[in-house]
């Protein structure tokens, strides 16, 4: 019964993870759960969500701020050929990544401009992590 439920929870996590991509808490809270709820059931995906969640990316408060601080840099947008999506994985070169302030809260991360849209990347595989619109 357990396997039953925890698949069930799985799928269900999974599958609505699609409609909050462009979220970082949402997207740190859907893998989170995901995560937790593998190592330790139902009570694991509640836990993982909330930790997911603070470590998902740039909140939605500071959004608007970051978005402002990011054109004020001026950087130039690398052409992607494929959709700039999260889950997409970046060329390790040709593209130029950017610390995010600390202010932001996101430490973890880089930052770069792909196709005009500005996009969190996780450095060490170049996936982008979450696309700040």
């Amino acid at each position: 019964m357990k396997k039953v439920v925890l698949g069930s929870l799985l799928i269900a996590l999974v599958s609505s993870t699609g409609a909050f991509a462009q979220s970082g808490a949402a997207t740190g809270a859907a893998t989170g759960a995901v995560g937790g709820a593998i190592v330790g059931g139902p009570a694991g995906a509640a836990v993982g969500a909330t930790v997911g969640a603070v470590a998902g990316g740039i909140s939605d408060e500071t959004r608007p701020r970051f978005r402002t601080y990011v054109s004020g840099q001026k950087h130039g947008s690398y052409r992607y050929e494929s959709e700039v999506r999260v889950g997409a994985d970046l060329p390790s070169s040709g593209v130029t990544y950017y610390e995010v302030p600390r202010e932001y809260g996101v430490t973890k991360y880089r930052y770069t401009v792909v196709n005009d849209r500005t996009v969190l990347v996780d450095p060490g595989t170049h996936r982008i992590i979450e696309v700040i619109d």
